[in-house]
């Protein structure tokens, strides 16, 4: 059983996440809070497995409350969410120690997804912030292209480990492609696809596509558009 703390200082957003997480078999309500240092303390006492941060509140916000819970050592995860689509608020969350980061407009299944991933101890971050994340990491480093770039022995090797097909899908993921789409453009089964993004994370030593689009672009494997 998943344990979820909720943070949110709108009550009927509160409601709206209870909810549809209580109607999952396999996830369960432990708490509430609806500002960041009442989300820090609960955290510590509840010690839930994911909690469900909103970044906008009252007093301590989200991604300061992201930063306390994470620099507290404990076992929960983050999962930063808000209404706002703004890159420093994804960014901010994702320095400060979160596991992923939704906008409120994600779908019902996704939301729930996500939280099961976090649980799980990997990280998820929305498609469309992983694309401007690719255009923000691109953009400030030009430098980044094909041809011969300078890898350390540690890159070669991880590099050297990559099947043929494994280059095509860390390729895809370095455009920004979803699962779906690097299965439409290799012909592939998505559930191939995603046995082919653990294992190139595994190989990589990288914990999340972000990590993965740095290192293809690292190594050669993609180039600034």
């Amino acid at each position: 059983m998943t344990t979820v703390l909720i943070v949110d200082d709108q009550t009927l957003q509160r409601l709206g996440f209870r909810m549809l997480l209580e109607a999952q078999p396999d996830i369960t309500v432990v708490g509430e809070a609806s500002q960041g240092q009442e989300a820090v303390r609960l955290t510590a006492e509840l010690r839930p497995d994911v909690v469900l941060m909103d970044v906008r509140m009252p007093g301590v916000n989200g991604i300061e409350a992201t930063r306390r819970i994470v620099e507290s050592g404990g076992r929960s995860r983050v999962l930063v969410l808000t209404t706002f689509d703004l890159d420093e608020y994804a960014y901010e969350a994702l320095r400060a120690g979160a596991a992923g980061f939704f906008l409120k407009d994600a779908r019902p299944e996704e939301l729930v997804v996500g939280i099961r991933t976090v649980a799980a101890g990997d990280r998820v971050i929305s498609p469309s912030l992983t694309r401007r994340l690719i255009d923000a990491f691109t953009t400030s480093h030009p430098q980044r292209t094909p041809g011969s770039p300078v890898l350390s022995p540690e890159q070669q090797r991880q590099l050297a480990g990559l099947t043929e097909r494994e280059r095509e899908v860390l390729a895809g993921i370095a455009t920004g492609w979803s699962n779906t789409e690097i299965a439409a453009h290799l012909h592939l089964a998505e559930s191939t696809v995603k046995s082919h993004v653990s294992r190139i994370l595994a190989k990589i030593d990288a914990r999340d596509r972000v990590q993965a689009v740095i290192f293809a672009y690292d190594v050669g494997l993609a180039r600034p558009q």
